[in-house]
């Protein structure tokens, strides 16, 4: 509740100045507000829902044509509370995707232990910080034999910067784990090394239920077709937590380029999408792949805003005044003048590749589209529960927007030209 009061005071006292300048710091950060207000963006959810309604509003109003395209995900697990509790001290906790199916909801204290035999009991296991967002083999072997020692369960810590109870992205192939995995910030990490000296138990407490051929939604707008070159613009909306500077600044930064292409009518066929479900299986980039986006062959750029583009950087736990490090431009080959041009104001690392983009740029790249640049990287707390409207703000927002502008804008003027 107070996040929501917060975003509306916040979208009230900037929407004055937001309407002078579609590429205001201020615009966009109202931007974010709204996104942050829905609250938790997980797939299939109220926020999932209520951001889908709000972007095809914010385009409709801009002029395009819009339409939903209905995604269905074989599964997704609802939490509704989970909790780990030692000694009388009691911590939000994050089943880890996938939970054993008879195990969405559970009941279990135990002795927590590191060594020896775990048979019956907790099983603490550590994950180092390693600046990905995805569970990739590693994760996968080490829980897989932590799970093989027969545990009754396992506390999981994963490393990030914030301490935080820490999500990786899943796939919907990926196997439910054998035994309940549960997530909690290292920040109470002295809590249970309390509990792991004195033999006292670990109470873990989840409710929670699987939900099947789970329904989402990709908006799709379009305009100018016929007008000029095709040009695709995507964003992602869905994520773990609330996600607000993971996913809000490229949001905004779709909202931005959108509003700006449609008021000054710029001569080009665009297709704006925002997908859901990349947080289980990009599942909406997948199937507009498939059945809707245009083909590689009649697609001149397309445009990805990934994620955290325009979140601060942290030192000593404190909040500095610039832009995370750890974001990169990620582009083809043939667009590298281009960035050269558009993104002097910008400072971040450039991916140029030809074998393996990041994040979705990765199933456009390989469905075949020559011609693409967009942005991701991580920052202090993504993938957390703390991502919130505190990691970004209107100074850092606005020179990414105007870059993003600015080499789409070139893009349409000079069409093949622009590449290469």
């Amino acid at each position: 509740m107070r996040l929501i009061v917060l975003a509306t005071m916040v979208a009230l006292m900037v929407g004055q100045a937001a309407a002078k300048d579609l590429l205001s710091g201020a615009s966009l950060y109202a931007d974010v507000a709204r996104y942050a207000a829905f609250g938790l963006h997980r797939f299939g959810s109220s926020g999932d829902r209520a951001t889908a309604d709000w972007i095809a509003g914010e385009l409709s109003e801009a002029g395009f044509a819009i339409k939903f395209q209905p995604v269905v995900l074989g599964r997704q697990y609802v939490v509704e509370r989970a909790t780990a509790e030692a000694a009388g001290t009691v911590v939000e906790a994050t089943p880890f995707w996938w939970p054993p199916e008879d195990k969405a909801s559970f009941h279990l204290s135990a002795p927590l232990v590191r060594e020896g035999d775990a048979a019956g009991k907790i099983l603490w296991v550590d994950l180092p910080f390693d600046r990905g967002a995805y569970l990739g083999p590693a994760h996968r072997a080490a829980i897989s034999d932590a799970a093989a020692r027969k545990p009754a369960a396992i506390l999981l810590m994963i490393g990030n910067p914030a301490d935080d109870r820490f999500a990786y992205n899943v796939t919907q192939e990926d196997a439910p784990w054998p035994v309940p995995v549960m997530v909690v910030g290292a920040r109470a990490r002295a809590t249970f090394e309390r509990a792991l000296a004195s033999g006292l138990p670990v109470t873990f407490d989840a409710k929670g239920h699987y939900d099947r051929n789970v329904s989402g939604r990709n908006v799709v707008a379009e305009t100018g077709i016929g007008r000029g070159p095709t040009i695709v613009v995507s964003t992602p909306m869905t994520g773990w937590y609330s996600c607000v500077c993971e996913r809000g600044p490229g949001i905004a930064n779709f909202l931005a380029l959108a509003r700006t292409a449609a008021a000054e009518k710029w001569p080009a066929h665009f297709v704006f999408v925002a997908t859901a479900g990349h947080e289980i299986g990009h599942g909406g980039m997948e199937l507009f792949l498939k059945h809707g986006a245009p083909a590689p062959k009649d697609t001149l750029a397309w445009i990805h805003f990934g994620s955290s583009n325009a979140c601060y950087a942290f030192a000593d736990g404190a909040r500095t005044t610039r832009p995370e490090e750890a974001r990169y431009l990620v582009l083809s080959k043939s667009a590298v003048a281009l960035i050269d041009e558009a993104f002097v104001a910008v400072a971040a690392k450039r991916l140029v590749t030809e074998k393996q983009a990041v994040g979705e740029l990765r199933d456009v790249h390989a469905a075949g589209y020559a011609n693409f640049l967009g942005m991701a990287g991580h920052h202090q707390t993504f993938h957390t529960p703390a991502d919130d409207l505190g990691t970004t703000g209107p100074e850092i927002l606005e020179p990414v927007a105007r870059a993003f502008v600015d080499a789409v804008r070139k893009i349409v003027e000079r069409g093949d030209a622009a590449f290469r």
